[in-house]
This record gives structure tokens, C-alpha cells and sequence, in this order.
């Protein structure tokens, strides 16, 4: 199904839309489109004015006729995902001319607006809901989601505390008790939702440090501990742990990268000598952070082993689950997780493989006391004066902060709405694509598979004729590096399928990752027909 011309933004201009000399849209004559009933510039705060259509507090029938227009092409942009062009062909220079201007003093049309939004942003936009966008790990977002997203903004909740919002508030805990049993965690442990992965990561480390170095930090700052603190990661670790630990006053330096095996998890055996060389160095081990599910190949990393070295050591655990951790609710994929639950805290992204729009991070604590001994601090301000303890429940008593969106109503809407088994089924799905065109590169001569297939991550790179025989020297490797990378951009350009790069072993690498309900086999096998394609323009011989 194609969507009326226009609607979505590209029946007139496609991808022509950002050409040389192309005339901002302020410049242009105005087309003749449907108007919204009322004036923004009838906008008063006065009692004569109530009950007059204003821009800032429209009659629901106006508020019905501004969501009727946006459902509209709501719908019909998910109906026509398959038709779109993953990627634009925009520069910055010329998207800004199509949208600067002044600040308004002056409001106009709703539908002035959202003309701009078809004809500039979403032409503008890189399309992550395409079944064949296999960039990085972007989830494509629902619609039952977005629905639920002008839901929360529309009650306009804000959850710093019980008393601030109490039914958003239980359905956080709710909602966070679901996540709790997809991962097989015990009914003691707690969480929030974040803005996204880095925010739970950094938060997790945050109450890390605490528990290992006390009010003394916290009151004193750094120096007030003078020994060396350590974070053990693997090679393979996201760099928002190292990030963290920069902003915690830890120290990049401090962060110890251990090695890793064959399949690019954590080797436990170069752990445990890391942290016996910091012991006899007179620096102090605290924390141990795995990942479920790298950002380079979808390695997890080995967990139970792991969670043994955290006790032997008493170390803090935390287990970067941002990509992979809901991928525990596919079958196949679920003895990988074995050892989740011993972690200490969890970080995941709901905004991944629950399939929701971003943002939505979560935090996972197997005690939730030890990061209320991490951030929980007195001021008059937010004094709670409710004396039943689940009334006196506070978020900001978990993390970092207080105003906070409603995000656990679109994880509820999903989860309720399509069950955990359809998205376990849908999880299988990528994994089994990830699998297929595994399968599909290692049965051919010209493409080579770089690394295992972790979860539904796949690396590869494309073989020109000459180097898929014998031997190749550097040189021919750095050759083969620099044609990838052209691949790779011509493939974006393209518009037909989408790959994002990553480094396997010192090498430039075609990355992909299916991350799609949309997404078949099928897309897989067009893939690699377009990557070819792309190789043939890209000079490939």
C-alpha cells in the first residue's frame, strides 16, 4: 500500500527535496491545504476569552481535528515504511535553509506546521522502522507505542515521587515487575526507568562506588578516598561505562579492558589477573561490568563465571543488558542468560527489543537499598510528609532524577496489548534472520563472515574477485577496508537497505543488526544483492 502523494512527504519531491537552489518553504507561494478551524493569534489568558478556540488551550473539537490530522499520516507513514528510502540525500546547509527563520511572534496554522513536518523532517529523517534498516541497534517503534506516548504527554505525568503521580507511579512498579520476570530476577528487586542505557549505566556505577566507598565520597568527593578505584570491562564494552566512570571521578584509567575470546566475550581467566595484579598494586576492585549483548558482534558475555569472580572478589556486578537483555524471551536464545539475575544491577533499553519508541532506559537492582544509600538525600523541598511506605516512595531515591517522564505507559501498553510470547516470537524472527545471513555469506565466494553471529548482530565485508584466493598482505587488507567503506556509503545512499560499520579485529567491517518485526528473510537476501550492487559501483574488481 503507497500513501496518497504527499502525505508522507515524498509524492512530490522524493529525494530531490534538498537540490541546489531549492527555495525555503517560507519562500515559497502557499499551497491550498485543509486549515484548522481556529486562529492562534485568538490566544488569551483573560476570563472573556474562555471558551474561545486559542492555540494554547484549543475545544476538543479543534484538539480532535490537530490529533485527527497527525493519526492520519501516522498511519499511513507505517503503511508505507516499505516504499521509503531508509536514508536521505539531505545536507545540513539545506535542511536548516528549508527551516530557519525568526522566533515567532506571531502564531499560525497547525496545518502551516505540519506541512513543514511532511515536507522537510520526514523527507529529512533517516527511517528506522524500514524492515531493511540494519544500522546500529534502533528498534522501529509501534504504533500501539506512539499512541500510548500522546497519552503520557497529553495526562502529562511527572514521576519524582508517589504523591506526584500515584497511579503512574504503581504502574511504573508494575511494569517493572514484568521486566523483572521476562529476565528471571527475584521478586525483591527493584527499578526505574530511565532516558536510555548511558543514564541507567551511569547510575548503576554511581551506586557501585557507594556501596564500596561509603557517605565519604559522597560528602568529600574523590580525594576523600585516595586509593585507586577499578571497573573491570571487556575490550568489547560500550564507552558510556567509560564515560561514567570520567564523570564519577573514577578515572578512564581506572576503567582495566580485559580481554576477550574467540567469540569476543569477556575471558574470565584474564579477569581474575587483572584483579589480582590491582590487588598487589595497592588499588581497590569494586566493580565488574558484563555485557549481554556487545555493540559490535552480540557477544554475551559469560555470566554465571563472572557472577562467581564478582563474590569471590566482593565486587559489584552490573551487566549492560541495553541490547540483548529482553532477548531472553526467545527460546533459543534464553540458556545465554543464564547468571542475569546474580547481577547486582541490570541496564536495559526497552527502546531496543521491546520494539517501543526512544527514549526508554531501565535499571534493574538486585537491592534496591544499596542505591537508596546512593541517592537518597534530604531537602526541604522534597520532604515527603505520606507515612504509609508505599505513598512515601520516592524515584528520586534510585537515581539521579526527579522530573521524570511517564515512560512505563507505552511498556505497559505494549506488553499488554501484544503479550511476551508474540514478542519472544518476534525477537526468534531477528535472530533467525541474523542466522540466515550468516548462513547465506559464509555459502558464498565473495563475501566473508568476520565474526560469529552474536544474538542478531552480523559482520562481513565484501571480496573483489583477486582477493578471494590467496594470500593478501596488509596492504591488500588496508585495500579492502577502504572498498567496504565505499560500500558501505553507496549502500546508504541507495536507500534500499541500510548497514553501519564496525571494527572485528582490526579491520573495517559491514555491520548489521536485525532489530525489526517487520524484517524477513527475504530482506536478508536483498541485502546482500544490494551490497553487491553497491560494490559494482564502488569500483570493485
Amino acid at each position: 500500500m503507497r500513501a496518497a502523494p504527499g502525505l508522507l512527504g515524498f509524492g512530490r519531491h522524493g529525494r530531490r527535496g534538498y537540490g541546489p537552489g531549492r527555495r525555503s518553504r517560507h519562500q515559497r507561494a502557499r499551497r491550498n491545504v485543509a486549515r484548522s478551524n481556529y486562529s492562534p493569534a485568538m490566544s488569551s489568558t483573560s476570563p472573556e476569552r474562555r471558551g474561545v478556540d486559542s492555540a494554547l488551550d484549543p475545544s476538543p473539537a479543534t484538539i480532535s481535528e490537530l490529533a485527527g490530522q497527525a493519526v492520519e499520516w501516522m498511519a499511513a507513514y507505517h503503511a508505507s515504511l516499505r516504499d521509503l528510502p531508509i536514508a536521505p540525500r539531505a545536507t545540513a546547509a539545506a535542511v536548516r535553509e528549508q527551516l530557519a527563520e525568526p522566533l515567532p511572534v506571531e502564531g499560525r496554522d497547525f496545518a502551516d506546521l505540519l506541512e513543514v513536518f511532511r515536507e522537510v523532517i520526514v523527507p529529512g529523517s533517516r527511517h528506522n522502522g524500514h524492515p531493511r534498516f540494519f544500522g546500529y541497534v534502533s528498534a522501529p517503534g509501534t504504533a500501539v507505542a506512539s499512541v500510548a506516548d500522546l497519552l503520557a504527554s497529553t495526562l502529562n505525568a511527572n514521576l519524582p515521587a508517589w504523591r506526584s503521580a500515584p497511579a503512574p507511579t504503581e504502574l511504573e512498579h508494575v511494569t517493572i515487575d514484568w521486566i523483572k520476570e521476562a529476565l528471571g530476577c527475584h521478586p525483591s528487586a527493584g527499578g526505574l526507568f530511565t532516558s536510555g542505557g548511558s543514564m541507567a549505566n551511569f547510575t548503576a556505577l554511581a551506586a557501585a562506588r557507594h556501596r564500596h566507598c561509603g557517605d565519604e565520597v559522597a560528602t568529600r568527593g574523590a580525594s576523600a578516598h585516595p586509593a585507586p578505584l577499578r571497573v573491570y570491562v571487556s575490550t568489547e564494552t560500550h564507552h558510556s561505562i567509560h564515560k561514567a566512570a570520567a564523570l564519577l571521578g573514577i578515572g578512564r584509567a581506572n576503567v582495566r579492558e580485559v580481554a576477550v575470546d574467540a567469540r569476543f566475550r569477556m575471558d574470565v581467566d584474564d579477569l581474575v589477573r587483572a584483579i589480582e595484579a590491582d590487588l598487589a598494586a595497592g588499588a581497590e576492585p569494586f566493580c565488574v561490568v558484563a555485557t549481554a549483548g556487545t555493540v559490535v558482534t552480540g557477544a554475551v558475555d559469560p555470566l554465571p563465571e563472572i557472577a562467581a569472580v564478582a563474590r569471590r572478589y566482593g565486587l559489584w556486578m552490573h551487566v549492560d543488558a541495553c541490547y540483548g537483555g529482553f532477548a531472553r524471551l526467545a527460546p533459543s536464545a534464553r540458556p545465554l542468560f543464564d547468571g542475569l539475575a546474580e547481577a547486582d544491577s541490570i541496564a536495559l533499553d526497552p527502546h531496543k527489543w521491546l520494539y517501543l519508541p526512544a527514549d526508554c532506559g531501565c535499571l534493574i537492582y538486585r537491592d534496591p537499598e544499596a542505591a537508596r544509600a546512593a541517592f537518597s538525600l534530604d531537602a526541604d523541598y522534597t520532604r515527603v510528609t505520606q507515612t504509609e511506605p508505599a505513598e512515601a516512595f520516592a524515584f528520586w531515591d534510585y537515581g539521579l532524577e526527579l522530573s521524570r517522564r511517564f515512560r512505563a505507559l507505552k511498556v505497559w501498553m505494549l506488553l499488554g496489548h501484544a503479550g511476551s510470547r508474540a514478542i519472544g516470537e518476534a525477537i526468534e524472527a531477528n535472530l533467525d534472520c541474523a542466522r540466515h545471513v550468516a548462513e547465506l555469506i559464509a555459502a558464498s565466494d565473495d563475501l566473508e563472515l568476520l565474526a560469529p553471529v552474536g544474538l542478531s548482530i552480523f559482520c562481513f565485508r565484501y571480496l573483489p574477485p583477486a582477493a578471494r584466493t590467496g594470500s593478501r598482505s596488509e596492504a591488500d587488507e588496508e585495500e579492502l577496508d577502504r572498498l567496504n567503506e565505499r560500500i558501505m556509503l553507496s549502500l546508504q545512499q541507495a536507500g534500499s537497505s541500510y548497514l553501519s560499520n564496525a571494527t572485528v579485529n582490526g579491520r573495517f567491517a559491514l555491520r548489521g543488526c536485525v532489530l525489526n518485526y517487520r524484517t524477513t528473510r527475504s530482506d536478508m537476501e536483498v541485502l546482500l544483492d544490494d551490497v553487491r550492487r553497491a560494490a559494482a559501483l564502488s569500483g570493485a574488481e
